[in-house]
């Protein structure tokens, strides 16, 4: 299995959506899971939402028993949700501002209004042995603001560089160049997530660097609609291959 500099984890959380609007046990997720690590995905993302739309909280126990590679899961850190990471100890919780019912995650953490909050969270985890990241912006004070809290990474919300990337590919990226470099000089990692594609991806890999992880779900799930899922894994880390 090829390693790039930039890994790929993907969220199988579509998946789970698909089984859950039947009602039965089809598709599997977590026999998904162990099939799209075997095809070269380099983590299992998750993101466990209070209704339980997709994936559910038994869910994430069944993962982490066939996760071989990094597991991530992904939330707000409510009670229940804190709880949840610390049995399953995954190898990195990434906290998301989402409150409950919202349909997928549009924005980042402001870091500095919710300072004490994700401070005494981060700690928690950290002190698990859990490495940590917040979803963000690319505004460089909040950036900074997530080194101050404790975090180790930032997931960088890539929502507005898939939007102005086909009117614009250099201008999309160029917040995101400045964003990573700011995240390395304040010590943190950087991964990045939020409508990437095989359209996008490897222009934003080839520019953002530092770049440990791309997190993927629902455009690579979409993309298996048509061209299967192995080959779908495939392509997608094809994408990020050096150049």
């Amino acid at each position: 299995m090829e390693t790039f500099p930039t890994r790929l984890s993907v969220n199988v959380n579509k998946i789970a959506t698909l089984r859950n609007a039947r009602g039965g046990a089809l598709p599997c997720p977590i026999a998904a899971a162990e099939r799209i690590q075997q095809w070269g995905a380099d983590g299992i993302t998750v993101h466990p939402r209070p209704d339980g739309r997709h994936i559910t909280f038994g869910d994430v126990r069944r993962l982490r028993a066939v996760t071989t590679q990094e597991f991530n899961i992904e939330g707000y850190p409510s009670a229940e949700f804190v709880d949840l990471v610390l049995e399953v100890a995954p190898e990195q919780v990434t906290l998301v501002p989402d409150p409950p019912g919202i349909l997928t995650s549009n924005e980042g953490w402001d870091t500095r209004t919710h300072a004490a909050l994700l401070t005494k969270v981060l700690s928690q985890f950290s002190g698990a042995g859990i490495r940590t990241s917040l979803f963000i912006s690319t505004d460089h004070d909040l950036i900074q603001g997530a080194a101050d809290a404790g975090a180790d990474r930032i997931e960088l919300y890539t929502g507005p560089y898939a939007a102005a990337f086909h009117r614009d590919p250099a201008a999309a990226v160029e917040p995101f160049v400045a964003a990573a470099e700011c995240a390395s000089n304040a010590g943190l990692g950087v991964n990045a997530g939020h409508d990437l594609d095989l359209d996008n991806l490897a222009h934003f890999a080839r520019h953002v660097q530092p770049l440990d992880e791309v997190s993927i779900g629902h455009a690579l799930i979409s993309d298996a609609l048509y061209v299967g899922l192995q080959n779908a894994v495939g392509q997608y880390k094809a994408q990020l291959r050096p150049a």
